[in-house]
């Protein structure tokens, strides 16, 4: 059966040349690849000052992420672009300063934390109903608007006890839009060693929607944490403002070799970055999942039938997303088609060998899940959108559904610093997206195609515009 096989740009023939793919890159990375970056095993640019390896091979990847991970920190640029907004959170340290901070964060996310504040992803879910169910029928909709909004929505709800419907939780959402705009253009420069390059306007740009983020994030983190330091010293254990969101368990957590939690700072630089990295990637897989069920109406059909049934069951159990396979191997199929983080930079903290190449300290080396997931021997029909590859069906002499999925995916990274939101990010996107499916039905609209481009994460250029439907509508 033929399957939907969604745009993206086209790769050169032949490969460009080293600076043709640095300004290439500067509108967007996924411009400078070329029809070999998606069979190679190993592949390397050369500027002056900057030596650059894409690995491909699951065996390099895992020696990388997972094996040696010390041995390939998180690259310098990304705390070069971020520091302004994130300070030193997880996303941007490395070493024993990121070990601390993830074995603090890690009790906030676990499986059973998440379904705690499960009840405020509905209440986001519903609110984003609401939205849509004013729209007429057949209404033309940019599709990632609503879902950048329903993403933030939980995000505030669920960390922050915060609704996004106005006052400083929607300047907060303003001010991100404006920051991440700016960001991958600061961004890739300082990958290529050319922090020149960087325009002095765009920086300062950046640093001030920057400094208005945590402005407002201290204006509602602070009362949650002066009021808890006041508990602790009166001898009591709880956050006496709130009970079950994030930010509570953030609060509480405690270093059990200095029974030291999180400092004031700390707790702003991790707001922070679980504001950035939760919505932005959240909203980008959730618009290209609308992006391909609208151009595969029988899968569309399959997830609205078995998420009508289970809705009601849902408001009162978590436990029924379990029941809802294919919503999340829709999601997961996103995933690997659109990994909203298509590249993940690490450098060489000391000569080694790769394969028949010799990469020296402080080179880079970047793994990028696009590539991978797209990889022409790793996975059977690597274009095609078919969430069904999720049940490992095997295809003949093509490699195993399960096999790839082994050694061929990483949507959230792997090894010690595999995304921390993994769990949090799954139980959201099945929520939303068979809350979808249930109350509306997406359309392509004609002449509309997005464009993929590989910024801060991968969305599309010109929006992703389609029809919506409310359900009780006639077709």
């Amino acid at each position: 059966m033929s399957r939907f096989c969604p745009h993206y740009p086209p790769p050169a023939e032949q490969r460009p040349s080293a600076w043709a793919m640095f300004f290439g890159k500067r509108r967007s990375w996924l411009d400078s690849l070329y029809a070999r970056s998606y069979t190679m095993k190993m592949g390397e640019v050369h500027l002056p000052g900057v030596d650059l390896y894409m690995v491909n091979e699951p065996a390099l990847v895992r020696r990388v992420m997972v094996d040696e991970a010390a041995g390939f920190p998180k690259h310098e640029m990304l705390g070069d672009a971020l520091r302004p907004l994130l300070g030193d959170s997880i996303f941007t340290t490395n070493g024993d300063t990121w070990r601390r901070q993830r074995e603090l964060m890690d009790p906030s996310f676990e499986g059973a934390r998440v379904q705690r504040v499960f009840s405020r992803m509905q209440d986001a879910a519903d609110a984003m109903v609401q939205r849509l169910s004013a729209l007429p029928g057949g209404t033309t909709h940019d599709v990632e608007v609503e879902m950048t909004h329903v993403a933030a929505d939980i995000i505030l709800r669920t960390i922050l006890s915060q609704p996004l419907d106005g006052g400083d939780a929607l300047r907060i959402f303003e001010a991100f839009g404006r920051y991440q705009a700016l960001a991958p253009r600061l961004m890739m420069p300082a990958f290529f060693g050319l922090r020149w390059l960087r325009p002095w306007w765009q920086v300062r740009r950046s640093r001030r929607a920057a400094e208005e983020i945590r402005t407002l994030l201290v204006a509602l983190i602070q009362p949650r944490y002066l009021a808890y330091q006041a508990a602790l010293a009166r001898g009591e254990t709880d956050d006496p403002e709130a009970g079950d969101d994030l930010l509570a368990s953030l609060l509480r957590v405690r270093d059990e070799r200095t029974g030291q939690g999180f400092s004031f700072e700390e707790l702003v630089d991790q707001v922070a970055m679980l504001f950035l990295a939760g919505h932005e990637t959240s909203a980008s897989a959730l618009s290209w999942s609308l992006h391909l069920l609208a151009h595969d109406p029988s899968v569309q059909q399959r997830l609205h039938d078995e998420a009508v049934p289970r809705l009601a069951a849902l408001r009162q159990d978590p436990g029924v997303l379990k029941d809802l396979p294919l919503a999340r191997n829709v999601f997961r199929e996103t995933l690997r088609l659109f990994p909203p983080v298509g590249f993940l930079a690490r450098q060489s903290a000391q000569r080694c060998a790769m394969r028949d190449k010799t990469v020296e300290a402080g080179a880079s080396v970047v793994v990028s899940p696009w590539l991978i997931h797209r990889h022409r021997a790793l996975w059977a029909r690597p274009d095609e959108f078919d969430p069904d590859r999720f049940g490992d069906q095997d295809e003949g002499d093509e490699p195993s559904a399960r096999e790839s999925q082994r050694r061929a995916y990483l949507p959230f990274g792997m090894g010690p610093r595999v995304c921390i939101g993994a769990t949090f990010a799954l139980q959201e996107a099945t929520l939303v997206l068979a809350t979808l499916a249930a109350h509306f039905r997406f359309e392509p609209s004609p002449g509309h195609v997005p464009e993929p481009v590989g910024r801060l994460t991968i969305r599309a250029d010109n929006g992703i515009v389609l029809k919506v439907f409310p359900r009780n509508a006639p077709a």
